[in-house]
């Protein structure tokens, strides 16, 4: 599986992929957090919190995720390499955990600059360092475990089209009705609308952004990722065979 995860990197940073990826999903937050006058600038709504930050996060990084991940198979299969990857001498599970790591830590390291949000609205809380750290963390981890679905996704959907433009629309496509749809399916259905909202991601990333990391979130996300991981896999032993 690290053979597959260091060839995923390296193709990421060996091209302007990886830094496009990064200066993309920094320059959008940047401008929407602290240049554009609206709802998300920090700088006007006089509070010194991140919530503008991990409200608009899940929406950048919907798109930003299947840009990343649309070319994992879908590139093998339009280059005809996809039956000597599935013929080396790694279980398909490898094959498919080093794509999604590789993809996932591009994101991670893209998220990593934005620690330093914490340090500027810290600073500027009165009393500074005033703000709430159990809310922040609990967020961090939260899109931690946002970014392993959406990953699973569009790894997924990869598996589905050697176009990856297609590939692209169909991950966008699940990652939206998964993390919004939910939420606005149980606003029309009020009588159930807690149990519609429980299956929804953001159900459970508004959950755990309180500060409090409930196991059933947990379980939630992790389910979530090996199930569309587990059809990746189940995708690719349909070709192989």
């Amino acid at each position: 599986m690290k053979s597959i995860l260091f060839r995923e990197i390296k193709s990421f940073f060996g091209s302007p992929i990886g830094y496009l990826v990064i200066a993309i999903f920094l320059l959008l937050n940047g401008l929407f957090l602290w240049v554009f006058d609206g709802e998300f600038n920090i700088l006007n709504s006089g509070f010194a919190d991140l919530n503008p930050f991990f409200t608009i996060a899940p929406w950048i990084l919907l798109f930003l995720i299947p840009a990343v991940t649309m070319r994992s198979f879908s590139d093998e299969k339009k280059q005809g390499t996809i039956e000597l990857l599935l013929t080396k001498p790694l279980t398909i599970w490898q094959i498919v955990g080093g794509k999604f790591f590789g993809a996932m830590l591009l994101i991670v390291i893209a998220l990593l600059p934005t620690f330093l949000y914490v340090y500027i609205v810290a600073d500027l809380a009165f009393p500074s360092g005033n703000i709430d750290m159990g809310s922040i963390i609990g967020s961090y981890f939260g899109l931690l475990f946002l970014i392993s679905s959406y990953t699973a996704i569009g790894i997924y959907t990869s598996t589905l089209s050697e176009n990856q433009i297609v590939a692209f629309i169909i991950a966008v496509f699940l990652c939206f009705l998964f993390y919004f749809g939910f939420e606005g399916i149980s606003s029309i259905f009020s009588e159930n609308a807690q149990l519609i909202s429980f299956f929804g991601m953001d159900y459970h990333f508004k959950s755990i952004s309180r500060g409090v990391i409930d196991t059933r979130d947990v379980i939630y996300f992790l389910s979530f990722t090996f199930l569309f991981l587990s059809l990746t896999v189940f995708n690719l032993k349909s070709l192989k065979s």
